[in-house]
């Protein structure tokens, strides 16, 4: 017998793997590769590989020269490869050789670089096992309805949809999902190329039992079992980079500004991470957007203020760091009086294969379903779908015929590429056609954001739904499901297209958006909201605002009308939180500053130097601009605010349970502002703050914070 030596992207290797090795050579490789788990591991993957271009090359019209029919593999031990399901494949074998080299040369030289900018994966279902073999014709009827049913759930599930694949995206559109073979008992493996993982459950026999070697290959044994799975496969969902705010001296930088953020996915997504005990990456989790997850008890404005949103401030000692002071901010919006206006609004909905779970298009279906319900019957109702091109799944109907809605949404399926810039100018071309004069025009966006086909930047996206929402016409983006989300791209383009964003991973959050919190979502009273804090230096040494990275501003653009802000919806409440260092209290900040040539600094350098500002006893001023939703002139009011010196323990129930999430949020950051924070700690605090908690939500949270110490967080 012939000695070898191979790596996996050795070309002998693909030849063992499809068969085309005979003789001494065959078995030389067969052993190497019994003896590697990474071989066996390249084996299985050159077979999937070969039996998706199989699939797609069966569906081909056959040729008219005389085919050429492929040859049988050769076997290694006792193992049988399954037969291909459906009409026997017949054209040229050398093609599928030649495609599943090259595939697999590109997937060695992936794995071999370790890359983490693989722009897309693909997730393959396969059954590394063989089929028990039917002995009798109950049994061999049963094997093939498995097999039958298989074949349904992987085509349904595991639709490849990405133009940047291994091979050309014309020819992915042809593609099936293999279909694993299925027997009682048999383990299954999940391969996900590109910078893929593998993981088992539950854990195959070892490689070549005694009884594989004697011939009654069973159904728990593998000829070439998958290797031990990582702790944290590999996924592309994506997050924009948080550069968290640092604390800046108040003499130099008095002014703090930036856009309120009603937006809530972070902590739902985080929520979700959480609860399949996974870490959240830091930049997952948005301080601001886990505050604002939570209603708060703030009163709205008085009937006769014109104002649309009431200012709630608050000052107490910081828990953390006992010898700093923690500012509130908190804003709550004029709920709706009486009949809101009529609503036009396009479901935009995201039906490519990539949706194509059970917490992906289902719970979209769900989520609808749940709004329709909650609609007037003078409102109306389009349904825009997208996947490789977009349609119009039901014109603008009326709510009245809610049942013609619900069965538009029931007959959607998924498949193929995602074009989401198709699906959202369709859908703001029937949202214009449709609009309602002094009514909620809206677009209502549902996808996991993964648009890889048409326009995939998300600069591109977030210009076109920008230039879209100067119509009139308001988004709100609704993200979906795990693996693949793209929370950075649906972020930007709520901000961008005057909406919120929010994500859903149950239909209980699909009711708090869709139902409890409807007329937050839908109506918007007012638009573009800045928020500048003038902080006195007489009182204030620094400051650090916590979370709003992204929504920061130039002091200079509160007064420019031209620029995009945050919006509010009926009902909102916004919350803001600022970590101030009294003067007096050391701070290393303070001689991190070079002495100035041109300045005198001596009010941040020296202890003995009393800031000049004029005399007064506040310690900051809260002013607020704001658009009305049918004008393009901001207004302004203003807010002083005292410090008392509240103690911690002193302050409201809202006030202690906006810094426990806080807290939460610099621990799962692992922020280096925390102080001594500790997750019990936050739990302590949140339990203490409860409240009246409608709806459960503050409890579920310290649930959440438990949830996060089992999983190692401190």
């Amino acid at each position: 017998m012939k000695s070898t030596n191979l790596s996996p992207d050795d070309p002998r290797l693909t030849a063992f793997a499809l068969g085309e090795l005979d003789g001494d050579e065959h078995a030389a490789v067969a052993a190497a590769v019994a003896a590697d788990p990474a071989l066996q591991t390249a084996v299985a993957e050159v077979r999937a590989l070969a039996g998706e271009l199989t699939g797609a090359l069966a569906s081909e019209p056959e040729p008219v020269a005389e085919p050429l029919n492929p040859p049988t593999p050769a076997p290694v031990g006792n193992e049988a490869l399954p037969e291909p399901a459906g009409k026997v494949v017949r054209f040229p074998y050398y093609w599928i050789t030649g495609l599943a080299a090259a595939a697999f040369a590109v997937l060695v030289a992936v794995r071999d670089e370790e890359s983490p900018l693989v722009p897309t994966t693909r997730v393959y279902e396969l059954d590394l096992h063989s089929p028990a073999e039917a002995t009798s014709e109950a049994e061999r009827q049963a094997a093939a309805e498995r097999e039958e049913s298989a074949q349904k759930r992987m085509a349904e599930a595991r639709q490849m949809q990405s133009a940047d694949s291994l091979v050309t995206n014309d020819a992915l559109q042809q593609f099936a999902p293999m279909a694993a073979h299925e027997a009682p008992d048999s383990s299954k493996a999940r391969t996900q190329f590109g910078m893929g993982a593998v993981k088992a459950e539950p854990a195959p026999a070892p490689y070549l039992s005694a009884a594989s070697r004697a011939g009654t290959l069973g159904v728990h044994e593998s000829v070439f079992p998958p290797p031990p799975p990582r702790t944290q496969p590999f996924n592309t969902e994506g997050y924009a980079v948080i550069d968290e705010n640092p604390f800046l001296p108040a003499a130099g930088n008095p002014l703090s500004t930036f856009a309120v953020d009603v937006d809530t996915g972070s902590y739902a997504n985080v929520r979700r991470l959480l609860n399949q005990r996974a870490r959240p990456p830091t930049d997952a989790v948005r301080i601001e957007e886990l505050l604002n997850y939570f209603p708060y008890t703030y009163s709205g404005p008085s009937a006769e203020d014109e104002t649309p949103f009431a200012a709630h401030l608050e000052v107490a000692s910081a828990p953390w760091a006992p010898e700093h002071r923690l500012v509130r901010i908190g804003l709550k919006a004029r709920e709706i009086a009486g009949a809101r206006a009529a609503a036009n609004l396009v479901f935009l909905l995201d039906v490519s294969g990539s949706m194509a779970q059970p917490n992906k298009l289902p719970l979209v279906k769900e989520a609808m379903r749940q709004l329709v319900q909650r609609l007037h019957p003078d409102d109306r109702v389009a349904i825009v779908t997208y996947a490789g091109n977009s349609g119009l799944a039901l014109p603008s109907t009326p709510a009245a015929r809610s049942q013609d809605i619900l069965s538009a949404l029931k007959a959607l399926t998924p498949g193929g590429s995602t074009n989401g810039a198709m699906g959202i100018q369709l859908a703001y071309d029937i949202a214009k056609a449709n609009f309602v004069t002094g009514g909620i025009n809206r677009v209502i966006l549902c996808t996991d954001g993964d648009f890889n086909v048409g326009v995939t930047s998300t600069g591109d996206l977030t210009q076109l739904v920008a230039e879209k929402a100067r119509s009139g016409v308001y988004l709100t983006a609704l993200g979906f499901g795990t693996g693949n989300i793209r929370d950075d791209t649906l972020e930007r383009l709520a901000d961008r297209g005057n909406g919120n964003y929010g994500y859903i991973d149950s239909p209980k959050e699909a009711r708090k958006l869709l139902v409890e919190q409807v007329d937050g979502t839908l109506v918007t009273v007012a638009k573009d909201v800045k928020v500048q804090v003038e902080f006195n230096p007489a009182q204030v040494q620094a400051y650090r605002l916590i979370g709003y990275e992204n929504r920061m501003l130039r002091q200079e653009e509160f007064n420019d009308d031209t620029v995009d802000a945050g919006e509010i919806g009926a009902g909102h409440t916004v919350t803001a939180l600022y970590e101030v260092i009294p003067t007096g209290v050391a701070w290393e900040g303070r001689t991190n500053v070079h002495p100035l040539k041109y300045q005198q600094v001596d009010a941040i350098e020296a202890d003995d130097k009393a800031p000049r500002a004029a005399p007064s006893p506040e310690l900051l001023t809260v002013k607020l601009r704001y658009k009305a939703p049918d004008s393009d002139t901001s207004r302004r009011v203003e807010f002083p605010l005292v410090d008392r010196g509240t103690s911690f323990a002193e302050a409201s129930a809202d006030f202690r349970f906006a810094a426990a999430v806080a807290g939460f949020g610099m621990s799962l950051r692992e922020s280096p502002h925390r102080g001594s924070t500790t997750l019990a700690h936050v739990a302590e605090w949140a339990s203490g703050a409860l409240g009246n908690d409608a709806g459960g939500y503050r409890r579920e949270f310290v649930s959440l914070v438990h949830r996060a110490i089992a999983i190692g967080y401190n």
